[in-house]
């Protein structure tokens, strides 16, 4: 028999559909605490505390948003995130995790995670990357995932990337900052919205990592694909 989950409903005067999210976070104090939190922001939020339960949970498809912490008994939250995208399940899904390093992030992104948020983490930041992560839902409803221009194919649910007939292998990082820009080709990106999606909103290292992973990029698929718009960012070239 299954735990009952802990459903929190939204203030009074919030909307009538509220989005309704999923925390499967085993720490207790962090899991209430979180729920609090998005109930008072006018969100629907149900609390498990095991893998399984939140897998089972989650796959139920009633969820707008789920909120995944990595070392859960049960099923880890990496066996988690892959077992829904293999079922077809597209909810995006905000990682969460005690553990720092690139190895980690690579992992998670590449189970299906669509953003990652490492402890100790704020408060503020959390609520701004699930309000971005609602928006770019709500954008690309009913939006084909594969993104082609000229002879560059982008295929952003399955994450694979095809110059003209060759795919192309990139790693969770060169293929996020690819992402920010063919969801926007044609547009200039600027070196802080790529730094804010791919790394974190409270990344306090070197603001150049983005000028390296550029230049991978340009390196792995041609070089005048991705144009430095100076002192504003990069652009896609849409064009051949």
């Amino acid at each position: 028999m299954r735990p009952p989950v802990a459903h929190h409903h939204p203030a009074r005067g919030a909307s009538r559909r509220p989005s309704r999210f999923l925390i499967v976070e085993d720490e207790k104090r962090l899991a209430v605490s979180l729920a609090k939190g998005l109930t008072a922001e006018g969100y629907a939020v149900d609390v498990v505390h095991d893998g399984l339960e939140g897998l089972h949970r989650a796959g139920e498809g009633v969820y707008d948003l789920v909120i995944l912490d990595i070392m859960l008994p049960g099923l880890n939250g990496y066996r988690v995130c892959a077992a829904l995208r293999a079922a077809g399940h597209d909810v995006p899904i905000l990682m969460l995790t005690a553990k720092d390093g690139e190895y980690d992030e690579a992992e998670g992104l590449d189970t299906g995670a669509d953003d990652y948020l490492t402890k100790p983490f704020s408060y503020v930041v959390l609520v701004a990357r699930v309000k971005a992560l609602l928006r770019r839902r709500g954008q690309g409803a009913g939006a084909s995932p594969v993104h082609v221009h000229g002879d560059l194919r982008v295929d952003t649910g399955a994450r694979r990337v095809f110059l003209g007939e060759d795919e192309v292998t990139l790693t969770a990082k060169e293929f996020a900052v690819l992402e920010q820009l063919v969801v926007r080709a044609g547009q200039v990106v600027s070196k802080a919205e790529i730094l804010e999606h791919v790394w974190d909103f409270a990344y306090d290292g070197d603001p150049n990592i983005v000028e390296v992973y550029v230049s991978a990029l340009r390196r792995k698929l041609r070089a005048g694909l991705i144009r430095t718009v100076r002192g504003a960012g990069y652009r896609l070239e849409t064009g051949r």
